[in-house]
């Protein structure tokens, strides 16, 4: 049976930035121009299923990519730098910085501000004009076996996995992602996912809000009831000096599945 499958190489993302109708709150420095539309290739998307109040809400992790000053003639990265990636939905935004370390101090545009945080999350409503999610999708079958999954692996198809559980017993979650990374044996058929980034949600953390649950992940898998994720959190090197890095890993029961996205010859 067809299903359909996000797109991911042609799904994006996108936050529009108009100093003339709303000052930022995220920015590390004066733009030189006051308008920007950033548009970032969609990683992987998380929906969260409250089972007691019914309410449900779809997030989206954006591409990694680097702080820049955005047309200037010379000097486009900022210093100090840092890794960026923003987590979406269409009511709130978690943005996550990773400097060499953490806590480095910078300072936020205005000063008045204070100082950028390496996790900083509000409203939509807040600091952007406008932000748009843009989907696309592709005809899917879904792989039930192993000889299935690895067929099409080595056949150099489009892979895309889902990967679902249940937080407590009262939030359901339903990850997908694009399969970047995979390992098989067609003799013993034995596959392994190791694939990312995804959103973690971290539910039993004291939180505001879902979307300040989230962590960075890896997920790896071998099998369709259980799945191991690697978590991007504060790392100690020293004492007093921490850094960002997948340090912490945690098991579940899951559901995973492994869909084939077909081209349309395919179909």
């Amino acid at each position: 049976m067809l299903m359909t499958v996000p797109d991911f190489a042609a799904s994006f993302l996108t936050f529009r930035i108009d100093w003339s109708l709303k000052s930022s709150l995220t920015a590390s420095h004066k733009p030189p121009f006051t308008l920007n539309n950033a548009r970032i290739q969609i990683e992987s998307s998380c929906k969260i299923s409250d089972r007691l109040s019914g309410a449900t809400q779809t997030f989206v992790l954006g591409a990694s990519c680097k702080t820049e000053h955005v047309g200037v003639d010379r000097d486009l990265w900022t210093a100090p730098n840092a890794d960026f990636c923003i987590i979406l939905s269409t009511e709130s935004f978690l943005i996550l910085k990773s400097w060499e370390r953490n806590n480095l101090g910078v300072i936020r545009y205005p000063a008045s501000l204070g100082l950028q945080p390496e996790r900083q999350s509000g409203r939509v409503s807040d600091t952007y004009e406008r932000v748009s999610i843009h989907w696309r999708r592709l005809p899917a079958r879904r792989l039930d076996s192993a000889e299935a999954i690895i067929g099409a692996m080595l056949a150099g198809e489009r892979l895309v996995g889902r990967c679902a559980f249940n937080l407590g017993g009262l939030y359901d979650i339903e990850m997908d992602f694009p399969i970047k990374t995979m390992n098989a044996n067609e003799r013993e058929w034995i596959y392994q996912t190791d694939t990312g980034p995804v959103l973690f949600p971290d539910l039993s953390a004291d939180c505001d809000s879902w979307i300040d649950s989230f962590h960075l992940a890896y997920v790896a898998f071998n099998r369709a009831d259980w799945a191991e994720f690697i978590l991007q959190a504060p790392t100690a090197l020293s004492e007093g000096i921490s850094v960002n890095h997948y340090s912490r890993t945690a098991g579940m029961n899951t559901r995973n599945t492994i869909f084939q996205a077909l081209y349309e010859n395919d179909e």
